[in-house]
């Protein structure tokens, strides 16, 4: 259930931050359903190889690197996604951090104190 909820809550997130940055588009709010889901499998299977691979530029920049491969997975999902267009790498970035600080504030707003 608490996965469920996860994925709804970065659905709406994403669904209203295109409303919000020019950049990025959503036909409609099941394709932020459907980005949500694709963007949970590349997160479990593309993005441990993506920062095991940029380990060593991750180091080098001290973290700021994983943005960047925060961006990449944000490309490759619109890449896999008809319904979605991102106009670009800077929206991409610009994306992904929105995307995770307001994802992380709503989950720990809504998670389960237990």
């Amino acid at each position: 259930m608490n996965l469920i909820i996860r994925l709804f809550i970065t659905a709406i997130v994403a669904y209203l931050l295109t409303k919000i940055l020019p950049g990025v588009h959503f036909e409609g709010f099941s394709t932020a359903i459907i980005f949500a889901i694709v963007l949970a499998l590349l997160n479990l299977i593309v993005k441990p190889v993506l920062s095991i691979l940029g380990l060593p530029l991750t180091i080098i920049t001290l973290g700021l690197f994983a943005l960047v491969i925060n961006a990449l997975i944000m490309l490759i999902a619109d890449y896999f996604i008809d319904s979605m267009v991102i106009d670009g790498f800077w929206w991409a970035l610009i994306f992904s951090i929105l995307l995770s600080i307001i994802t992380s504030l709503a989950n720990s707003m809504f998670s389960d104190k237990e």
